[in-house]
């Protein structure tokens, strides 16, 4: 008989096939119906980690990441250019089918952010904003609405989009900036923001996300928050992975969440290092990091059904 873990993988397997056989991953009734197959399957609370599984799994599960990322980059263009067709935008961004999701999932980080630190930043960067920015704008409109938002992407095309649901609004106008600009050749920049997002699609795999993390190290200010997106369980075949003890050394991690509901992302909070670990030191201090990173993971493994109430409590 299968374990359910063979039984969900076979599932996504089929998924997977199916998907990479589509010509177009434009929304279409087809597509949709795929892709939400997915991801109510990846919504799986059987217990799964995906570094155990066989090579040929990962395979696809690295194929079915990018897959899964390129038809996100599709369905966020279509949705740009269909609210950015309005006279004011930003009072029709509700309909992106998936704008529930990011209200929740931006009031999580806001929450952990805000019991992390003791003022709200003046200067945020978003890396990886895409063609809608929804992150920035729901943190810009309802949670840190003096805070000035700096917006990195690759493509210009979707600086120009994400552009064009601001420019229009006298407050976001003056406190939203897009920057088109590959971060690895960001450097000196990075050290005037208080706070960095990463999206989850920055870095499709291990050896790209650990190089853009590396990088932020490096730049980053002493003391600034990298607040960082990746996934647990079943839902890590939708996004890569994010280890916080091994891929953060240069960070103190401060929390890592795994939501239960609809909300895909695990949210992780980290804060780069004010000094180094010195040489002589590094093995013990490593060894504690690891231990507190695995505490940290246990609780809020335990715990977030209860966490995830709280923070709707807050808001």
């Amino acid at each position: 008989m299968e374990s359910h873990q063979e039984l969900l993988v076979a599932y996504i397997t089929d998924l997977y096939e199916k998907i990479s056989r589509l010509e177009d991953l434009s929304p279409s009734n087809h597509v949709n119906t795929l892709f939400t197959k997915l991801v109510l399957t990846c919504l799986s609370p059987i217990d799964i980690d995906v570094t155990r599984l066989s090579e040929q799994v990962q395979e696809m599960r690295s194929r079915l990441i990018k897959l899964c990322g390129e038809a996100e980059g599709t369905l966020e263009r279509h949705f740009s250019t269909l609210i950015g067709s309005h006279a004011n935008p930003l009072d029709h961004i509700n309909i992106f089918p998936y704008f529930s999701n990011y209200l929740k999932l931006t009031h999580l980080e806001f929450s952990m952010l805000k019991r992390e630190c003791t003022t709200l930043p003046n200067r945020v960067a978003f890396i990886g904003s895409g063609p809608l920015p929804l992150t920035s704008i729901i943190l810009a409109t309802k949670h840190l609405v003096t805070t000035s938002f700096h917006n990195y992407d690759m493509d210009p095309s979707a600086n120009a989009k994400a552009l064009k649901l601001v420019c229009s609004d006298p407050d976001l106008s003056k406190r939203m900036f897009f920057h088109t600009a590959d971060i690895m050749n960001v450097s000196s920049g990075l050290k005037e923001y208080e706070v960095i997002f990463l999206a989850a699609l920055v870095g499709m795999d291990k050896q790209e996300k650990t190089q853009v993390i590396s990088h932020l190290a490096v730049h980053m200010a002493p003391g600034a928050f990298l607040l960082l997106r990746s996934a647990y369980g079943a839902r890590a075949f939708l996004y890569p992975v994010i280890d916080p003890c091994d891929d953060l050394q240069d960070f103190d991690v401060l929390s890592v969440f795994h939501p239960t509901d609809e909300v895909i992302n695990s949210v992780i909070i980290a804060r780069k290092r004010s000094s180094p670990i010195l040489s002589w030191n590094q093995e013990l201090d490593s060894t504690n990091l690891s231990c507190k990173c695995s505490e940290i993971q246990c609780l809020n493994h335990l715990s977030h059904g209860n966490k995830m109430e709280e923070l709707a409590i807050d808001e």
